[in-house]
């Protein structure tokens, strides 16, 4: 078995995942599906949207397997969120 690396670093795919959502694709997605989760592949634009991340990416991967994802939830800044909401 052969183990493949990613052709960028992190940070240079969250910079073209975030910059493909951003320029291209935040405003045919967010209006009706707020929360959810959008998959990028930041090669080729295409993406899939579901409510959790592994079905996005498994859908995305069907129809593009050597994929480079960037995840986002859609109306969020990030996927996750870690703690509470805010401080007292």
């Amino acid at each position: 078995m052969t183990v493949q690396y990613p052709p960028y670093t992190k940070e240079e795919t969250a910079q073209r995942g975030n910059t493909l959502y951003e320029t291209q694709l935040r405003s045919q997605v967010e209006a009706n599906n707020h929360g959810k989760i959008i998959a990028i592949d930041i090669e080729s634009g295409a993406f899939e949207i579901a409510e959790d991340t592994m079905t996005a990416s498994d859908r995305l991967l069907e129809h593009h397997p050597d994929a480079v994802i960037w995840r986002i939830r859609i109306g969020h800044r990030a996927v996750h969120r870690f703690g509470i909401g805010r401080l007292l």
